[in-house]
């Protein structure tokens, strides 16, 4: 049986959801094989989570000549790790830098690449959520080693036991690759809410909030969830752009998504519409956000959010 190549995603060592979503996607299709770019220290640890997840190997990058430029080092490492393994296919989380390694891998092996895919099938047969979300798209590579990112959420994480191996791998870093070099970085603020593209669930506000966004937080907070926005809502200063869902924000496609006072602007849809069920709140009983949702509630978020937190709370007392 081939090897397929997961780039973990982690910080620090500490592996993150999608990596498991990704090892449970690996084996429809192959072997799973863990790639992990960071500490050499780390490797261990890294190889003892991956491992519950079906990886039956962990090709360990030590990340200390590289960890200071941006995304070039880590294209070529995987290049050659590509080059040594022959794999069946190469999944990656479908971050903003997983996406761009992607790209330039599926360049350097002369691959093709499908991004942004909501399941893989065997035979690597992926669906994609495509032209704002109006279409479904099943699509596979057929040229060369298939490069695969994946959203987050996509799949259920399923543990299976994996031999998780550790493979050291040197990678050969060329100095073109090292142009673009971080000079300064700083840990974001913790909020204690999820990462965002990551939550099973978000909640988010947008100009119905008129710019209040502490129920919308109450709410989130009570059910363990990430905040998001519309943006309008980010537009007009009421949040950071970090929070904005859409077509040029992030890409969310939780198990659950609570739209409050968004209207359901196409852009807007286009960012969370692949969520597993929705549920919007709207004055506006004619706002578009309701052709597309589970549940529907037609009424004011300032009251209709605070009595659902308060469930919430009570039902988990």
């Amino acid at each position: 049986m081939s090897e397929v190549l997961v780039l973990v995603d982690h910080v620090d060592g500490e592996v993150k959801k999608p990596t498991y979503e990704l090892l449970t996607i690996a084996r429809r299709l192959g072997e799973p094989s863990a790639v992990f770019i960071g500490p050499a220290g780390s490797a261990a640890g890294v190889a003892e989570k991956v491992k519950a997840y079906g990886a039956e190997k962990v090709y360990a990058v030590d990340d200390a000549e590289i960890k200071n430029y941006l995304v070039a080092p880590k294209a070529e490492a995987l290049q050659q790790l590509v080059e040594k393994a022959s794999p069946a296919a190469v999944l990656i989380p479908s971050t903003a830098e997983g996406k761009e390694i992607a790209g330039r891998l599926a360049i350097k092996i002369g691959s093709g690449l499908i991004t942004d895919a909501v399941d893989v099938a065997e035979g690597g047969i992926t669906t994609q959520s495509v032209f704002a979300g109006n279409y479904t798209v099943a699509a596979r590579v057929t040229t060369g080693t298939p490069i695969i990112t994946v959203k987050p959420n996509s799949a259920t994480p399923e543990e299976a036991a994996g031999a998780g191996a550790v493979e050291e791998f040197a990678a050969t870093v060329s100095d073109s690759a090292k142009k673009a070099q971080i000079v300064a970085s700083q840990p974001r603020q913790a909020t204690g809410r999820p990462e965002l593209t990551e939550a099973a669930i978000v909640v988010s506000g947008g100009r119905g909030t008129g710019g209040d966004f502490s129920e919308v937080e109450a709410f989130a907070d009570s059910l363990g969830a990430a905040v998001g926005a519309s943006r309008a809502a980010v537009d007009s200063g009421w949040v950071p752009h970090s929070y904005q869902i859409g077509q040029t924000g992030k890409t969310v496609s939780p198990q659950l998504y609570v739209a409050s006072g968004i209207s359901g602007a196409i852009q807007h849809r286009a960012g969370m519409q692949t969520s597993k069920t929705i549920v919007a709140i709207n004055k506006d009983e004619e706002a578009p956000i309701f052709e597309l949702v589970d549940f529907g509630v037609v009424g004011d978020l300032h009251t209709v959010l605070p009595a659902a937190t308060e469930q919430v709370t009570q039902r988990k007392g």
